[in-house]
C-alpha cells in the first residue's frame, strides 16, 4: 500500500473517530443545556412581545442568535469531520485509478488531510471567537479540499483517457 493511501485511509479512519468522539461529546454534556437555552430565549421573547416589552423581545432573539449560531456549528463540525473522513476513505481505497506519480498523489493525500481537518476546526473555533481568525482557517481547510479534489478528478480523468 503507498503511502498517499496509506494517509488517506488512517487519516480518515482517525477523523472518523474524532467527529464521533466530538459528537458524542457534545450530545452528552452540551446540546441539551444549547437546547435548553435556544427554546427559554424563544419563550422570552414571544412572552416579551406579547408583552409590548421591544427591547426585552430584541434581547431575548440576540440571544437566541448567539445560541443558535453555536449550536449550528456544533452541529456541523460533528458532521463534516465524519462526512470528509468518509471521503478520504474512499479516495484512499481508489487513489490507485489516479494517473499521477507517488510525489504528487502524496501531495494531494496530504492536502486532502490537512483541510479535512482544518475546516471543520476553525467552524468549531468560530464559537469561541468570531472574528476572522476561525473564518480563515475554515476558508484554508475548504480550499484545501477543493483544491486537491480536483487534482484527483484530474488525475482521475488523465487515467481515463490513457494520457
Amino acid at each position: 500500500m503507498s503511502a498517499a493511501r496509506r494517509l488517506l485511509i488512517v487519516g480518515g479512519m482517525a477523523l472518523a473517530l474524532l467527529g464521533m468522539i466530538y459528537g458524542g461529546w457534545y450530545a452528552v454534556f452540551a446540546e441539551h443545556q444549547e437546547l435548553d437555552g435556544i427554546g427559554r430565549s424563544l419563550a422570552a421573547s414571544f412572552s416579551a412581545a406579547a408583552g409590548q416589552n421591544a427591547a426585552a423581545a430584541q434581547s431575548a432573539l440576540e440571544q437566541y442568535r448567539k445560541l443558535k449560531y453555536d449550536y449550528d456549528r456544533h452541529v456541523d463540525v460533528h458532521g463534516h469531520w465524519i462526512g470528509l473522513a468518509m471521503l478520504l476513505i474512499v479516495l484512499g481505497i481508489g487513489l490507485d485509478r489516479v494517473s499521477f506519480g507517488e510525489q504528487v498523489k502524496m501531495l494531494l493525500a496530504t492536502a486532502l488531510a490537512v483541510g479535512s481537518f482544518l475546516f471543520p476546526l476553525g467552524v468549531l473555533l468560530e464559537t469561541l471567537d468570531h472574528g476572522s481568525v476561525p473564518r480563515a482557517l475554515a476558508v484554508a481547510g475548504s480550499a484545501l479540499v477543493i483544491v486537491s479534489l480536483a487534482g484527483v478528478t484530474l488525475g482521475l480523468l488523465k487515467s481515463e483517457t490513457g494520457n
